[in-house]
């Protein structure tokens, strides 16, 4: 697998820096960017001092999300925070909601290593709306960035979402393999909640009998703690964890250093006994 030679380890663990709104977004307060930018690089600097493996920098705050495309003020903005993250010297990436297009456009300004495209294939109906998949747009555009190094990180049968025509997650994650996808993300059903493992299991199994890309990664994206990080990573290839991390457990809170130390600690645990 390329884990390693992105992230380091076999079995990465990746943070997300969750954003205030920006530029743009219907919930932005008028908060100068360098505001903002100092805000997300001392969040990461938190993670990269405990020794997280990865960050993705994450446009959470924009609520409500456009269900496609975004303007041009959204990825802008976005490029010049992820740059300045990047400059920690940590594997940093990039999910720009619900715009992996635009998402794959500040990774390949701001240097970053790879996005999370979190509809990559199939429609799904989402908190804001209909969303279509975009692997064949993003290929292609990744191709015309020279940016094949720029790994994706697939989504399949996101959080908060249905897809319009019903079919097992493992149908899905095997199309998201055939389209290319670098990994695979398997969540729960929102933020913050749990990913069942047995599902996780099974696209894993699934993806091992799948010939023509049987080395796929699968990462828990939703729902990790420090309580289920080595259950979490004795079936899945990675993590990413987001809301345990802060403060009382609220997603737009800043990071908790109790927390995060107490999280890390699960970790190096769960590399000492062989979990990773």
């Amino acid at each position: 697998m390329w884990l390693r030679s992105v992230f380091g380890v076999d079995k990465p663990v990746i943070a997300v820096v969750h954003l205030p709104p920006l530029p743009g977004s219907g919930l932005y307060k008028g908060v100068p960017m360098d505001e903002i930018v100092e805000y997300a690089v001392s969040e990461a600097r938190k993670l990269v001092d405990a020794g997280i493996d990865g960050v993705i920098v994450e446009n959470f705050g924009d609520m409500t999300y456009a269900p496609g495309r975004v303007g041009p003020e959204l990825p802008a903005c976005m490029a010049v925070v992820v740059r300045e993250v990047r400059r920690l010297g940590v594997p940093t990436g990039v999910c720009l909601l619900t715009d992996p297009i635009a998402g794959l456009a500040v990774a390949k300004a701001a240097g970053a290593a790879f996005v999370r495209a979190t509809v990559y294939t199939e429609a799904v109906m989402d908190v804001s709306g209909i969303i279509t998949g975009c692997a064949h747009e993003l290929l292609r555009f990744r191709k015309l960035l020279d940016a094949t190094d720029i790994r994706i990180l697939a989504d399949v049968q996101v959080k908060h979402s249905r897809p319009l025509a019903a079919k097992p997650l493992e149908l899905s994650a095997i199309d998201a393999a055939y389209f290319q996808a670098d990994a695979i993300i398997v969540t729960g059903e929102h933020t913050g909640f749990e990913t069942p493992l047995e599902a996780v299991q099974h696209v894993r199994e699934a993806l091992a009998h799948y010939r023509l890309r049987p080395h796929v990664p699968v990462f828990v994206g939703s729902g990790v703690t420090a309580e289920t990080l080595e259950a979490c990573l004795h079936v899945a290839d990675g993590v990413i964890v987001g809301s345990f991390l802060k403060m009382d457990g609220v997603t737009t809170n800043p990071i908790d250093e109790k927390r995060l130390q107490q999280f890390m600690e699960a970790v190096r645990r769960a590399r000492i006994e062989g979990a990773t």
